[in-house]
């Protein structure tokens, strides 16, 4: 079961990572890669192959820190998607409608396999201080790389403030309200951190009680 989990998990990851190739315009610099969506499916489909990889080799569960920091990447896509959606699609999609599948692949399918898989079968959260310090340098690298590489070299979208941001609402905030965004966003992915590491706690018992 485990095996066939990581396989099927990471094949339906790759179709959908090659399918942003014929959805996206190659006239940004960073195309997809600009979306923190699309760095989520890219780990998740590295962490799907090596789980899938490790287990046909009958090799135990690793790469506990790097499995957790993408478990909680990917819930925050989810958090943060579905809360700006809500309040309007255009914060996050801005003129751009996703493909219904692709949207609830992304944004809930992909993320809730890789969370199962981790809690239950990976068991990803069982060092807290590592899967904590990876989860912080995966927000960090990420900031890093929209505020010094995509930013300068791209001249849309246009806000009321900058450009080049992938989502539109960062565009309309000055880099105070951006720092204090990224500050609140990576508190939450700490906090989300926590949650699955009580999560992961909590099914440790069940299976060995």
């Amino acid at each position: 079961m485990t095996i066939q989990l990581a396989k099927y998990s990471f094949f339906l990851a790759l179709g959908y990572w090659l399918y942003q190739f014929t959805q996206n315009s190659f006239d940004t610099f960073g195309i997809q890669f600009r979306f923190l969506t699309h760095w989520g499916i890219s780990l998740a489909m590295i962490v799907h192959f090596m789980n899938w990889r490790r287990r046909l080799a009958g090799l135990p569960e690793s790469y506990h820190a790097f499995n957790a920091a993408v478990v909680i990447l990917n819930i925050l896509v989810v958090f943060l998607y579905w809360r700006l959606y809500f309040i309007d699609p255009a914060l996050v999609n801005g003129d751009k409608i996703p493909v219904w599948h692709q949207e609830y692949y992304m944004h809930i399918l992909g993320p809730l396999l890789l969370f199962i898989d981790a809690v239950w079968y990976n068991r990803a959260f069982r060092g807290f201080i590592k899967g904590c310090f990876a989860t912080i340098c995966l927000c960090l690298i990420y900031i890093i790389w929209l505020e010094v590489i995509v930013r300068p070299l791209n001249s849309v979208p246009v806000g009321d403030v900058t450009a080049g941001l992938p989502y539109p609402f960062l565009n309309d905030m000055d880099w105070g309200g951006r720092q204090s965004f990224y500050m609140t966003t990576t508190g939450t992915g700490i906090f989300a951190f926590i949650i699955c590491w009580v999560i992961g706690i909590v099914s440790d018992r069940f299976r060995t009680g």
